[in-house]
């Protein structure tokens, strides 16, 4: 229809930069004022990270197993949960989810929830982490990426909690993923949800 302004979205793109794991490219965006810009846009596969409960999630302070890992980005070493970006082998979220948890601590899970999707930085980029937690835990096998240096610790939730509230925990998918199952642990287990499919990441 004439005269009719367009939606916001993408009108171009140049493509910079395709790597390993990350593509960078300049976007032509139409905002939804209908002025038009150039926006730095990463695109990411997305990702999976797991809270694993050593004890019944229920428990008032369950165990929780984490990581210390060098993260160069960082600068350094940091606290945070199992997690790593989707392979073209997993069948769907919840693979990924599997994979990584037995890759990273080397304990496998029964009880698989799905928590929430978190979109990490969508100021630049579109990558989603999926949240689970998991509980059933029995011993896998380790099988760490090359540039994987990292430490496996147990904390009681409670400890999690201190290290969020006194700053000493950073890394957002952790901060959330404890929140959510500090705040909905008792709604998780009741009802389990479904992970959307891979195509919707």
């Amino acid at each position: 229809m004439a005269g009719e302004v367009e939606g916001p979205g993408r009108i171009g793109r140049r493509e910079i930069w395709d790597g390993r794991i990350v593509r960078l490219s300049l976007d032509t965006v139409r905002f939804p004022d209908g002025r038009t810009g150039e926006l730095e846009f990463i695109r990411h596969r997305g990702a999976a990270a797991v809270v694993p409960f050593l004890d019944d999630p229920l428990d008032p302070d369950p165990r929780i197993v984490v990581l210390r890992q060098y993260r160069y980005a960082a600068g350094g070493v940091i606290l945070e949960i199992p997690a790593g970006i989707v392979d073209p082998g997993d069948a769907d979220w919840e693979s990924c989810a599997r994979r990584e948890l037995e890759e990273e601590t080397g304990h496998r899970t029964a009880d698989l929830r799905y928590l929430a999707p978190i979109h990490t930085t969508p100021g630049f980029t579109d990558e989603v982490i999926h949240l689970f937690a998991a509980a059933a835990l029995s011993e896998g096998r380790k099988d760490r990426d090359e540039d994987e240096y990292l430490e496996v610790e147990t904390l009681r939730l409670s400890e999690l909690l201190e290290g969020i509230r006194d700053g000493a925990i950073t890394d957002a998918k952790t901060v959330a993923a404890l929140q959510h199952v500090h705040a909905f642990r008792d709604q998780v287990w009741p009802q389990r949800r479904s992970a959307p499919p891979l195509s919707s990441s």
